[in-house]
């Protein structure tokens, strides 16, 4: 999930960690960097493991 939280854009899991906090995967100045970084964390999420 892509929030914009003081003009910048962050990338934050849709789930919350057991402490209730929301897990964060890096914060971005433009919606494109952000997008492409939600692709590769779906991608690494759905990688079958060996």
């Amino acid at each position: 999930m892509i929030k914009k939280i003081a003009g910048k854009y962050v990338v934050v899991g849709e789930t919350k960690t057991s402490s209730g906090k929301v897990r964060k995967f890096g914060t971005y100045n433009t919606l494109a960097e952000a997008k492409e970084r939600l692709r590769e964390v779906e991608f690494f999420k759905h990688r079958a493991t060996k």
